[in-house]
């Protein structure tokens, strides 16, 4: 294996820590969350009580102001552990990002500390039913009224859409301005006229909350806008490629865990009075998905230090995106059928892992939405 030479000592401490919380708090409940179709709120406190919720927040809110390695290792620790349920991924480094760069100082004092402790459980609400990838088709609109918008509308396929208690909404202030009409305004949880729907039934993601949410004239102050009205379209954009980074770490680790539960598997299952693993196709397979592990890997890891430096552009984190998820789900595929029945089973990771990735490929822009950025810096197209 190449060193990975991006984290320090601290870093590794930092993920042992993780790791014991995994252990802890959530390995020995996972079974009755995914049951339940949500994680518990308790979770969440205990996330903020250990320090690994939102690393990265300034001292001055909350935060540990530690570099974003820190949200990268729990990123993968979660990644890794096949967990895929409890979403602090989006709420540290999807979020709260959102709060610190458009947020004015009152919204930032009086959310970030929150959102650091998990007393606040957060989401952002973008798709709509007729608006996924195409942000700028989205219909919910926000009207300004006196000092409050007036704001209708829908919106779908929700993370944390049940549990969340703060929710960054993009809508349209302006519809006649396409892009440049979009804003985002934060919503709380009991604001009058905000409604959740039902909590939605998955192939995967059994643990995670995903939700429908309806907006009837729901009133919020216009203190609740995030940065300037008209600019949502391109904060969003700004933020994109961490987000996408953050879909490339979590799968750069899911694919490695994929390849070691296979690896054992396949050392210990007979067949025809000898282990899976000395059949020639079974040992051609393995290398095959080790040496894509690695190279996705190395990759991802160029990526996150051009991140941690000189900033990864759209067009870099486009390609991270689009190789580490389909990477990802060739090799889950693969790896279920190294399993045989046993890999289709719910109770083997293997079986989770690839029923809740799939949509990986779908959420934070698909594979063909990826391709089609890549595509533009290598042709006349416009």
């Amino acid at each position: 294996m190449i060193p990975r030479t991006i984290f320090d000592d601290g870093h590794e401490s930092f993920r042992e820590t993780v790791r014991r919380f995994i252990a802890k708090e959530v390995e020995p409940h996972y079974a009755q969350w995914e049951k339940d179709g949500v994680v518990s709120r308790e979770v969440w406190l205990a996330a903020g009580a250990a320090g690994i919720l939102c690393t990265w927040v300034p001292e001055e809110y909350g935060g540990a102001g530690a570099d974003f390695l820190y949200s990268a290792i729990v990123v993968e620790e979660m990644g890794r552990s096949g967990y895929a349920g409890v979403a602090f991924h989006l709420h540290s480094d999807i979020v709260a990002p959102y709060i610190l760069h458009y947020g004015t100082e009152e919204q930032k004092k009086k959310w970030l500390p929150k959102l650091v402790s998990g007393e606040v459980i957060s989401a952002i609400a973008m798709s709509e039913p007729a608006a996924g990838s195409d942000l700028q088709g989205m219909k919910t609109h926000a009207k300004r009224d006196g000092d409050e918008y007036v704001i209708n509308g829908q919106k779908i396929f929700i993370s944390n859409g049940q549990l969340s208690d703060l929710v960054i909404l993009a809508c349209k202030t302006d519809p006649s301005a396409k892009g440049r009409g979009i804003s985002q305004i934060l919503i709380e949880r009991d604001t009058p006229g905000f409604i959740r729907g039902k909590n939605l039934q998955k192939v995967g993601y059994h643990a995670q909350d995903t939700s429908e949410l309806f907006f009837d004239d729901c009133r919020v102050p216009i203190t609740n806008l995030l940065g300037e009205e008209g600019k949502g379209f391109i904060q969003l954009v700004q933020q994109l490629a961490q987000e996408r980074l953050v879909v490339a770490l979590r799968s750069a680790a899911i694919l490695e865990s994929a390849v070691e539960w296979t690896t054992k598997y396949v050392n210990e299952r007979e067949a025809f009075g000898k282990t899976l693993a000395s059949f020639q196709n079974t040992r051609f397979k393995l290398a095959e998905m080790k040496t894509k592990a690695v190279v996705t890997r190395s990759f991802i890891d160029a990526c996150l230090s051009q991140h941690m430096t000189v900033g990864l552009d759209a067009n870099d984190a486009a390609m991270a995106k689009l190789h580490s998820t389909e990477t990802m789900c060739e090799v889950l595929d693969d790896c279920v059928q190294l399993h045989g029945g046993y890999g289709y089973m719910w109770e083997y990771p293997i079986a989770r892992a690839w029923a809740d990735n799939r949509m990986s490929r779908i959420a934070g822009g698909s594979s063909e939405i990826m391709k089609e950025i890549i595509g533009r810096t290598l042709t006349d197209t416009k």
